[in-house]
């Protein structure tokens, strides 16, 4: 039987090797593009709001990801707490900006992580993970001695050093990021990281270098490769047409694409006037619309998209 390459990089002593490595930038942290250069190892918080040990809200089967990820058994999603973005949008504030979960050592996420295999879900689904990836691959490499065999899906809001990332090529099977904005002033006021169309991109590009295109098995589920998701939003403060033509031009016109109609105000988006109401069907038809044009093929169709040319 063929290995698989997380298997591989444990047996080889390259994932605790990854781990050590990742775990020293704790110290000054920079895992992120905030860089707060916060002494976390020390229990020391910056933006995201977490220490040393990686805090989770939540670990179950989940049946509202996309269908490629959940299949009949579910997608295994571990929420963490706390987060590098602060989305005055934010649909999960009560999980992103609180540290009220369940602390965890290694050997104790390593078990969250077992059980998720143990319920028979398809994949692990990482949600959130940018600021705890040391703690993860700690985890993952005594969880795969333990026998952990399941596809790892790595569930971020894109804002992710792409240096970072590249530590993740063979641990990570399927990339599943948020593109949330195209415009430095919009991400400025909505998100508080003016940066994060250009460190988006970037990592959308060290993602896709690492595994392709998304590629779905036999049995309709994801075995491999990058999904990509896109919240549209009132007013086009996403700026979807500058995103599809990324996405198309130098990413993929193949890239998988979940083209989102959830918005709704959420958090402090109630009392911000030009976010204040959910997203309307005509600028749903018009996000469509940039998608075609862009030359994009691949659009996930459960979420209310266009799927096919």
């Amino acid at each position: 039987m063929t290995k698989s390459r997380l298997q591989s990089l444990h047996d080889s002593g390259e994932l605790e090797l990854k781990a050590r490595q990742l775990a020293r930038r704790l110290t000054h942290c920079n895992l992120c593009p905030r860089r707060c250069g916060v002494n976390r190892s020390a229990g020391e918080r910056g933006a995201c709001g977490i220490g040393r040990r990686a805090v989770v809200a939540s670990a179950a089967p989940h049946f509202g990801e996309e269908a490629p990820l959940v299949g009949h058994r579910g997608s295994g999603t571990v929420f963490f707490c706390g987060c590098n973005l602060r989305c005055v949008f934010c649909q999960n504030d009560d999980i992103s900006m609180t540290s009220d979960g369940h602390p965890l050592e290694a050997q104790e996420l390593a078990g969250v992580f077992l059980r998720i295999a143990e319920m028979g879900c398809h994949n692990l689904n990482l949600v959130t993970p940018t600021h705890v990836v040391p703690m993860i691959l700690e985890a993952l490499d005594l969880a795969v001695a333990g026998g952990f065999d399941r596809p790892v899906v790595y569930n971020t809001g894109g804002y992710d050093d792409a240096d970072v990332l590249r530590q993740l090529e063979g641990v990570v099977d399927i990339y599943m990021p948020d593109a949330k904005f195209a415009h430095a002033e919009v991400a400025r006021v909505l998100c508080e990281a003016p940066d994060y169309p250009e460190v988006n991109r970037a990592a959308l590009r060290e993602m896709f270098r690492q595994v392709g295109d998304l590629e779905i098995g036999g049995d309709g589920l994801a075995v491999r490769g990058l999904l990509v998701r896109h919240l549209v939003m009132p007013q086009d403060m996403a700026g979807t047409s500058e995103t599809m033509e990324f996405l198309a031009q130098e990413i993929s016109t193949d890239t998988y694409l979940n083209l989102m109609d959830q918005y709704r105000p959420c958090a402090g988006a109630r009392h911000a006037p030009a976010i204040d109401r959910p997203v309307t069907a005509a600028e749903m038809t018009e996000a469509r619309h940039a998608a075609r044009m862009a030359g994009l093929e691949r659009l996930d169709s459960d979420q209310g998209g266009w799927l096919g040319g």
